[in-house]
């Protein structure tokens, strides 16, 4: 799953590389590669201010998840053996694979298996290690999803293999004008199938998102192993597909901001920035629970741990840092934290101070085998023909 990062203004970084702290060669570094808008440019310099030492901070931000993951990739490729070669001509200490060129990396949550089965990053601690001094301040809910065996599943015995440092949703986001006229809101996933929407509906391009909602639509789990022991999923899908206009992990909000359609299902961390440009548009996350997703922050592997690192995640669990990163980011925190109505714009109000109960309902896209998510990449591609 990817989801696209538009810009959140000046509070963020925005740079294509942004400097703390004068060069020396003596110097330590911190070298971070994060999810464009996911850290405000104030909480670093924050975190500068509070170092004992001098520290080079270096944070360089990437457009896309995906993006994220490949580097994660080519960091941990063998170069071709004539390229090889090659470079030992003229560099003869070159070693047989690339360097990683960070100390952290952003990735998502539902990228941590495949991040974790292909060997790209490495542990941050034993389940049982105190490296992360602030570990115990999450709830054991995060605990759990970051916590995984060498394959990249779950395990309670496992180890860390990623720091949340913020998380979203699912949602369903719509055109107030466009609904005054039919006299109702959406409120959960069955309003999809109401007579009023016919065509004016865009959802997510993505297997897990679609037939997901629709297994929670029918009190299921979003990460149902057998699909075929869902009574009606087939037919509920297909008379969810007659309500779609399209299908686009991309672009789904420009048709609902032209008014083309009128109602779109989204990654919260893409909506919710649109909020206060776009008056028109309100956002609910669906009262039966929805899908959830995380920011973590990984270790590529190769990379030597250092105290830095550990002191940077830390920071972020800090409740007033993590207070921050909600507000400014327009997201949701791991951390417990005081944000009181008056820290939120309005419109986001009922979206960043979380309903428990709705949370409770609501679901992380786990791992599934290998012949499950065959089944819903058949099924998707059939409903959609």
């Amino acid at each position: 799953m990817d989801r696209r990062s538009f810009l959140l203004g000046t509070s963020t970084l925005a740079l294509s590389q942004v400097l703390f702290g004068c060069g020396g060669d003596n110097e330590r570094e911190l070298k971070v590669q994060l999810l464009k808008g996911s850290i405000p440019g104030q909480v670093v310099n924050q975190f500068q201010k509070g170092l004992q030492q001098q520290v080079q901070l270096k944070f360089a931000p990437v457009e896309q998840i995906q993006d994220l993951f490949q580097q994660l990739q080519n960091w941990q490729q063998k170069p071709k053996a004539t390229d090889e070669q090659g470079w030992r001509r003229f560099i003869p200490f070159r070693q047989g694979q690339k360097s990683a060129d960070a100390d952290l990396v952003t990735l998502g949550d539902y990228w941590l298996k495949a991040a974790i089965e292909q060997k790209l990053i490495q542990p941050l601690q034993e389940a049982q290690g105190n490296e992360l001094k602030q570990w115990s301040a999450l709830d054991e809910r995060w605990k759990q999803v970051v916590t995984r065996n060498d394959q990249g599943n779950l395990d309670t015995q496992g180890k860390v293999w990623g720091a949340p440092y913020r998380w979203g949703s699912t949602v369903i986001v719509y055109n107030r004008d466009k609904f005054q006229k039919l006299r109702w809101t959406p409120k959960d996933w069955s309003d999809l199938w109401r007579d009023g929407v016919q065509q004016r509906i865009s959802l997510l391009n993505q297997p897990r998102e679609v037939i997901g909602l629709v297994l929670k639509k029918l009190g299921k789990s979003y990460n149902t192993e057998n699909l075929d022991q869902v009574p009606d999923l087939e037919k509920e899908l297909q008379t969810l597909n007659q309500q779609v206009k399209l299908y686009s992990s991309n672009n789904y909000l420009e048709p609902l901001i032209m008014g083309d359609t009128w109602l779109a299902v989204g990654w919260s961390s893409d909506v919710l920035p649109l909020l206060g440009r776009y008056p028109q548009l309100a956002v609910v996350i669906p009262q039966s629970g929805t899908a959830i997703w995380a920011d973590l922050w990984v270790r590529p592997a190769g990379i030597t741990k250092d105290t830095l690192s550990v002191q940077w995640i830390d920071f972020c669990w800090q409740p007033s840092t993590a207070k921050q990163i909600s507000v400014l980011t327009k997201s949701n925190s791991p951390i417990s934290t005081n944000i009181v109505a008056s820290d939120i714009q309005e419109p986001l109000r009922s979206l960043l101070q979380s309903d428990g109960e709705v949370f409770d309902k609501s679901e992380f896209l786990l791992p599934l085998l290998p012949s499950a998510i065959k089944q819903y990449e058949s099924l998707f591609a059939k409903i959609k023909v």
